[in-house]
């Protein structure tokens, strides 16, 4: 039985021949370049904890482990060796249009049953019910009863899934004979062919063995990255053009053994230009730790010794926020990827702004703690449609600073690189993100485990950690559970220890199988603590760590209107004539209407504007130039005030002498007056503003309580007492019996809502590692009833995309600079509009249509990108629909609902 090289495995991209007909590339070629890849990625790419956690699964030394690997791997598209796939009406064609495969179907033994090409079943799918019996008849522990919980079945599940999602159990009724229940399958030649290229495939990558282990949830991950990685890498167009074989090349033995040959060169030169191989942690210097430390120094000096004792783990620094918090974190972060072998670090904040302001920072952190080349990339919603593009954008608005945008910096990815994708960018070296990307990664979205498996390589930093809701703090304790059990080191940054901090360290105690006792973090501030992979048991530094911080923080709490307060709160320092301050207004729109009223009202104050809904390149220029003349060494002549949003409370670096805030619950007050510099921080609270929507009003309410008309609190000591203090049942017994039962309904209102996001949270997050009993494909369930826009929902409020279009198709208001096609016709690049989106809650946008094209609306990329086509109207921008209207301009978008 002979190879028959007429079954294609690529066909897009390829171009055509002198006679007009597609080029193809054989499947057996596919295969055979996909497991030479995966060889390569598993030599240099997997961390030795990868490696090992997959010997150790199957039970075979690591040299065995490797070729299994690549064996599997070669097998991913044996499923398209099938009727639906070779004869599909769009693939490849002669000149005269006849399908290249046509001529198969009249051949002896290639017939089929009648439906057969209609049969919808996904070539994943097919490859998932044909290998699960295949596995089995090579010897491959098999189960009747309860195929999932066995190696044979487990291995044809995890391929099946290297499409973005697992397919569910098939059981031996089944997979005995697959073709009854899927006829696309085909019968004789077509069965004959699966065969011949199965065991090609085998006997090339030499994996004899048979494994008799079982696919815990680690290797199953490792694997699934292994396969979908190499996979994606052998599919580059442009490097299967390089090896497409002669007209009259047949796949005879020594063809493929020629072949491998070139596919195994080819191979190590894919991966060296994927941007993704030679990054590691060196080694951090030691640090001596003498009498009262700061939280860095503790850190810095006792984690090693714990790490080198117990191995790695979880690490949970709680503080106030600050820069100093920040830097203990890397700096656990480099101990812990250090011991690992990581290969690099994702640093997760609670929004984008936030993760915008942290590049900096980051970057400094990697050149002192990575080797070799390292690649970073900008991760968040408004950066999703090219993060490298972001990425370099997000350069060249702080290139006056101290980042450089020169040609040459190891950190600046090309805007063309293989990583520049939305599932593939998380396999970067260096990822500065929101923590919804974490959050995915155990909810039943598609490429889900390619998630887990581009943090099973890194250490993690989760900054705010708890700044997430009940929706957030559901599914972290799922992902600390999952990070646990792939042995990824975690490090978690809070401002203070609660109920919430100890319930993450109880479900990374579970995923590491620790027993049940209690792991609890110190009340104190600051503080930190250690939690072992091995056995989920937590330690405390021998020394606590000192503050360098300790200051008096006085609240004054103002009634009256809030711009009033705002002139009043204010005015010293224009009397002064000098001093720096910030203003929280609720609203993009508050915050631009305050910008104008006091570059008016207070002329010799410099006023500066940042928030949300800017545009992305506006937004970061403005937080660079807010680094510098905010900074603690900045230098002004005269007094300035910053007006922003809540967007800019988890951002660092920024000191002021004054911080000016609307309500909001007390963790956001703190946050925001951690801006404050100097020994006595002042924070002045408008209680007449307006509340944040995203604000839970119960909490705000109990804030006021709590504050009163004012008070001073001790930082850090006192935030604890202060935070247990506004959640307290006995507040509602301090007050009189009509507010008493007024906060008492807004408390059972937000415990309905609570319990009501946790609870779809946890039916909505997939299994966690001791839960999946073998079968995979539960992290890839819908659930009934499941809507398209629950998965958004449950990362927070769901964002829409804007991009302001200008007469002429510019970008930009009167520069002839970037221009996008208006016509039909021309394809816009996306990549193309990444500085000019602008981020806006999805409520203020319902119903908008919006102005695109067909092209536009038939581009994966831009179907979350809403294009307004925008009119001069008496010298503002604006662009009026049914129910709203948009004005812009280049303080950033408002969008008002029309009456």
């Amino acid at each position: 039985m002979s190879l028959d090289s007429r079954m294609w495995g690529k066909a897009a991209g390829l171009g055509k021949n002198a006679a007009g007909a597609h080029r193809t590339h054989p499947l057996i070629c596919h295969l055979l370049d996909t497991a030479a890849v995966a060889e390569v990625v598993w030599d240099e790419l997997l961390t030795s904890r990868q490696r090992s956690m997959v010997a150790g699964a199957l039970q075979v030394p690591d040299g065995e482990a490797r070729a299994l690997a690549a064996f599997w791997a070669g097998l991913h598209d044996i499923g398209k060796i099938s009727v639906p796939f070779q004869l599909h009406r769009n693939g490849p064609k002669y000149a005269d249009g006849q399908l290249l495969a046509q001529e198969m179907g009249g051949e002896d033994g290639y017939g089929f049953a009648a439906g057969a090409a209609l049969d919808r079943q996904s070539h994943e799918a097919a490859a998932h019910w044909w290998l699960a019996g295949v596995f089995e008849e090579i010897g491959y522990p098999s189960s009747r009863r309860r195929p999932q919980s066995q190696l044979s079945h487990a291995v044809a599940q995890m391929l099946g899934g290297h499409g973005g999602r697992y397919h569910p159990v098939v059981y031996a009724k089944d997979y005995r004979c697959p073709a009854a229940r899927h006829p696309g399958l085909g019968t004789g030649r077509w069965e004959e062919q699966r065969r011949v290229h199965f065991d090609e495939v085998r006997r090339v990558t030499g994996a004899a063995s048979v494994p008799q282990g079982r696919m815990t949830p680690g290797a199953a991950v490792v694997l699934t990255g292994l396969v979908t990685l190499s996979d994606w890498l052998a599919s580059i167009d442009e490097e299967i053009r390089a090896r497409l074989r002669e007209e009259g090349w047949t796949g005879t033995r020594e063809d493929l053994d020629g072949y491998w040959q070139v596919a195994r060169a080819a191979a190590l030169r894919l991966v060296e230009q994927s941007d993704l191989v030679g990054t590691g942690f060196v080694r951090p210097e030691p640090v001596q730790c003498a009498g009262e430390t700061s939280l860095v120094a503790s850190v810095g000096a006792q984690l090693p010794d714990l790490v080198s004792a117990h191995g790695p783990g979880l690490v949970v620094v709680t503080a106030p926020a600050s820069e100093e918090r920040t830097q203990a974190a890397l700096r656990a972060a480099a101990v812990l990827g250090h011991a690992v072998d990581a290969r690099g670090l994702f640093y997760a904040l609670p929004t984008g702004s936030a993760a915008d302001s942290h590049m900096a920072q980051l970057h400094a952190f990697a050149e002192q703690a990575l080797t070799g080349p390292w690649r970073s990339l900008l991760l968040h919603s408004s950066s999703r449609l090219k993060p490298a593009e972001a990425a370099q954008q997000w350069v060249h608005a702080h290139a006056a600073g101290d980042v450089s945008a020169e040609p040459g910096e190891e950190w600046v990815l090309a805007a063309n690189s293989w990583l520049n994708s939305h599932h593939r960018a998380l396999l970067a070296a260096l990822g500065t993100g929101t923590v919804d990307e974490l959050l995915q990664a155990v909810m039943p979205v598609k490429f889900n485990v390619m998630r887990l498996f581009a943090f099973s390589g890194k250490v993690v930093v989760v900054d705010e950690a708890h700044a997430r809701g009940a929706w957030g703090q559901k599914l972290m304790l799922r992902f600390l559970e999952w990070a646990a059990a792939l042995h990824i080191p975690v490090v978690l940054a809070a401002m203070s220890a609660d109920k919430s901090v100890d319930a993450m360290l109880a479900a990374n105690r579970r995923g590491a199988g620790g027993g049940k006792e209690t792991t609890v973090q110190p009340r104190r501030l600051p503080a930190w603590s250690f939690v072992d992979a091995q056995s989920g048991r937590g330690h405390l530094p021998r020394q606590p760590a000192g503050t360098v911080d300790a200051a008096t923080l006085s609240v004054e709490v103002v009634d009256g209107g809030p711009y009033d307060g705002i002139q009043a709160a204010l005015a010293p320092l224009a009397g002064a004539g000098k001093g720096r301050a910030v203003v929280y207004r609720s609203t993009p729109a508050e915050a631009i209407r305050t910008f104008h009223q006091l570059s008016h009202d207070l002329p010799g104050i410099d006023v500066t504007l940042v928030h949300e809904q800017m545009r992305n390149k506006d937004r970061w220029q403005r937080l660079a130039a807010c680094r510098s003349t905010f900074s603690p060494d900045g230098v002004v002549s005269g007094p300035c005030v910053l007006v922003t949003t809540p967007m800019l409370q988890h951002v660092r670096g920024l000191h002021f002498d004054l911080v000016v805030s609307g309500p909001a619950p007390l963790a956001s007050l703190l946050a925001r007056a951690a801006q404050s510099a100097g020994d006595q921080p002042r924070l002045v609270v408008l209680r007449a503003d307006n509340r944040s929507e995203l604000d839970d009003v119960a909490l705000v309410r109990r804030t006021d309580i709590v504050l009163g008309a004012g008070r001073t609190i001790s930082m850090p000591e006192e935030v604890p007492l202060l935070l247990d203090e506004v959640y307290a049942d006995e507040l509602v017994d301090r007050l009189e019996e009509a507010a008493a039962r007024e906060l008492q309904q807004l408390d059972n209102r937000r415990t309905v809502r609570e319990r009501r996001a946790t609870g779809t949270a946890g039916w909505l997050q997939v299994p966690g590692p001791r839960e999946l009993d073998g079968d995979l494909g539960l992290l890839s369930r819908d659930h009934p009833g499941m809507e398209p826009g629950l998965l958004p929902s449950v990362l927070g409020e769901e964002m829409v995309h804007v991009v302001c279009l200008y007469p002429g198709s510019l970008l930009e208001d009167g520069v002839l600079g970037e221009k996008l096609a208006r016509d039909s016709k021309r394809r816009p690049k996306p990549g193309q509009l990444v500085p000019y989106l602008i981020p806006v809650p999805q409520r203020l946008v319902d119903g908008v249509a919006g102005d695109a094209n067909s092209v536009w609306r038939g581009m994966a990329a831009l179907k979350s990108v809403l294009r307004l086509d925008m009119t001069r109207v008496d010298g503002t921008w604006v662009r009026t629909g049914e129910r709203h209207q948009f004005r812009v301009s280049e303080h950033g978008l408002i969008a008002d609902q029309l009456p």
